[in-house]
């Protein structure tokens, strides 16, 4: 009779070979690679002034603010246009009055020849005319030269990111200027606007009256271009205006904006 074979735990061999089986955690390792992750890169300012004390202080003010690099400075409108096909800089802090060009000539030559460069206007004229001057040259953003360092730093920053900033004062000449109410003053026309037009839209087609861009409005109000564009859609529907110049005209007939200049 044949006994029946032994019972016990089968006999154990050497360790199969091969790689150790990888988890989803370690895939998730793998795939992440390298952190290439840093700092922006600073923002490129020529600055122009020919005055040699104002423009070197703003040079030695701005290379001390973190993110900022002056890269060159200018004396005039020639020189900063020279500096700016040199260096490439992201934005150009820019006086109006200089000699041989002006930095609204010069706007207008780097707005033309290199629009990806934006022009901050840093001046002592706060009139209708030279705000609107500047910003038709295309000028993005307008500030007095009694702005501090900090109102600097943010409009250049603003400036590259294709945003506008306008000083208050600048703000409320160019209103006046196109016959609208600066912020906290009264309307230009007595009673309510016509039409069921709101404040905001008889400030915009006051603007729209007095010739300026979607892009000078917003500068003007602070609005974006959306919200301008907006505006003027319901402008257009609350008076049955089609363009802006019957808008313009609208806009005289009924006391919105003064008369044509």
């Amino acid at each position: 009779m044949t006994a029946p074979p032994a019972s016990g735990p089968p006999a154990s061999g050497p360790p199969a070979s091969g790689p150790p089986a990888s988890g989803p955690d370690d895939h998730a390792a793998d795939a992440s690679g390298p952190d290439t992750s840093g700092p922006p890169a600073a923002l490129r300012i020529v600055v122009a002034d020919d005055q040699a004390s104002i423009r070197e202080g703003l040079a030695i003010m701005l290379d001390l603010l973190p993110g900022i690099e002056v890269v060159a400075t200018a004396a005039d409108g020639e020189e900063a246009l020279v500096q700016a096909e040199q260096h490439h800089p992201d934005a150009v802090l820019m006086d109006l009055h200089m000699p041989r060009m002006d930095g609204v000539e010069a706007t207008r030559r780097l707005a033309a020849e290199h629009p990806a460069i934006a022009v901050v206007v840093l001046t002592t004229y706060v009139d209708d005319a030279s705000v609107l001057t500047a910003l038709r040259a295309g000028a993005r953003s307008y500030l007095t030269k009694d702005a501090d360092r900090a109102d600097i730093a943010a409009a250049l920053h603003a400036a590259r990111s294709g945003l506008a900033v306008l000083d208050p004062r600048a703000r409320g000449a160019l209103l006046a200027g196109a016959g609208a109410a600066p912020p906290g003053g009264t309307p230009a026309p007595s009673g309510p606007p016509p039409d069921g037009l709101t404040a905001r839209e008889a400030e915009v087609l006051a603007l729209v009256a007095d010739g300026l861009s979607n892009q000078e409005i917003g500068a003007a109000l602070f609005l974006s271009g959306n919200t301008v564009k907006t505006h003027i859609n319901r402008i257009f529907a609350k008076t049955g205006c089609r363009d802006r110049v019957a808008a313009a005209n609208y806009a005289r007939r009924h006391g919105v904006a003064g008369p044509a200049s």
